[in-house]
């Protein structure tokens, strides 16, 4: 069976459709206060990213909700928290400064989406603002915004994300018995299953 690939944005038009007028006139530049309601409602992100050749990577971000942070009304910062130190997003943004951001509330079929131009920051005044169970950001991404709607809940409703009865993540490996299947690792699978285990969840903050 052959391949039909779609090469031009004229096929593509065809295909698809032009925009819907409301779609095409949702996009701001600025926070309205519905966007800061959301960013305070919101406990969790995914932050896209690029490097100078185009090599992508989206990483999640989550802390209790309204962790972001609104320096005024075209600018936010992320706090970044303790991870396993692969910096991927931020060697990133150093050599493409444009990210992509998709914020989202359990239960919310819609998304908040943010377009914009990020730096890396180690140090403000508004860091005292973002401790959480004591633990002040070592690291923060500030957006300037450029871009910013709502998007619809379609992807949402099609998935049925938030219906227990479709989710199937019960059937697979644990996570301590995926890392060890796919990863060159050299702790044993017992190691793992401690490592991952209830203490985990304990270490969320701790560098």
């Amino acid at each position: 069976m052959s391949w039909a690939e779609i090469g031009s944005e004229a096929e593509l038009r065809e295909l698809l459709g032009e925009v819907m007028p409301r779609a095409a006139s949702k996009e701001r530049v600025r926070l309205h206060e519905r966007d800061r309601q959301w960013l305070a409602a919101s406990p969790f992100c995914l932050i896209a990213t690029s490097d100078d050749q185009g090599n992508c990577d989206v990483s999640p971000k989550g802390d209790p909700a309204g962790f972001v942070h609104v320096i005024d009304d075209a600018t936010i910062a992320i706090p970044d928290r303790p991870g396993n130190r692969r910096a991927d997003g931020f060697l990133n943004i150093l050599k493409n400064p444009h990210v992509g951001l998709v914020f989202l509330i359990p239960g919310r079929n819609e998304t908040l989406r943010i377009n914009g131009r990020a730096r890396l920051v180690r140090e403000a005044p508004f860091f005292d603002e973002m401790i959480v169970k004591g633990h002040r950001p070592h690291l923060a991404l500030v957006v300037e915004i450029e871009q910013i709607f709502f998007h619809c809940a379609k992807a949402f409703l099609r998935s049925g994300l938030w219906k227990p009865d479709t989710w199937g993540g019960d059937n697979l490996p644990s996570h301590a018995r995926l890392v060890k299947d796919v990863q060159a690792v050299q702790e044993s699978l017992e190691e793992l299953e401690s490592y991952y285990g209830e203490t985990y969840a304990k270490k969320l903050y701790a560098s």
